[in-house]
C-alpha cells in the first residue's frame, strides 16, 4: 500500500491545501502543489517565509488534503494526510537542494521564493470523505 500512497500523494499536476494552526488554535489554510512524498513516512516541502511557516514553528501539527473532482461529491477522491514537522532548514544543503528541484519543475522565480524546506512526519492518513473505508478505497 505505502507505493501506492507515495505514488498518489506524488501525482502531478496535482494542488493540495495545507492546514495549519497557530499555539492560540487560529487557523490557516494554503493551496501548495510542491509538497513530495519520499518514504511512506516521510513528506518534504519547500515555504516561503509567511504564516504556514510561522504556524507550524509554533504547533508542529498540519493537515495536507488532496482532492479530485468528481460527477457527485460521493464521487470526489482525495486523501487527508496528517502530519507533524520533525525539522526545517532556512540554509544549507537540504534548501540548495529543495530549491534546485523547485527550479527545474517550476522556475528560478518559484525557488527563489522558498524560504525553508520542512520535513513532516506522516501520523495518519485518512479519505477524503470518510464512510467508514479504508484510504486505499479513496484513491
Amino acid at each position: 500500500m505505502s507505493d501506492r500512497l507515495m505514488e498518489y500523494f506524488n501525482k502531478q499536476p496535482r494542488l493540495g491545501v495545507l492546514s495549519t494552526a497557530n499555539k492560540d488554535g487560529k487557523v490557516d489554510a494554503a493551496v501548495f502543489g510542491s509538497p513530495m512524498m519520499v518514504d511512506e513516512k516521510t513528506v518534504v516541502m519547500g515555504l516561503g517565509e509567511n504564516r504556514t511557516f510561522a504556524y507550524l514553528q509554533e504547533n508542529p501539527n498540519a493537515v495536507f488534503t488532496i482532492m479530485e473532482q468528481g460527477e457527485t461529491i460521493m464521487d470526489w477522491k482525495g486523501l487527508r494526510v496528517y502530519l507533524k514537522m520533525k525539522e526545517y532548514a532556512t540554509s544549507g544543503e537540504t534548501l540548495d537542494t529543495y530549491r534546485k528541484q523547485i527550479a527545474r519543475v517550476a522556475g528560478e522565480d518559484a525557488a527563489a521564493m522558498i524560504h525553508a524546506s520542512v520535513t513532516f512526519e506522516v501520523s495518519e492518513v485518512r479519505p477524503l470523505i470518510d464512510m467508514g473505508q479504508g484510504w486505499e478505497k479513496s484513491i
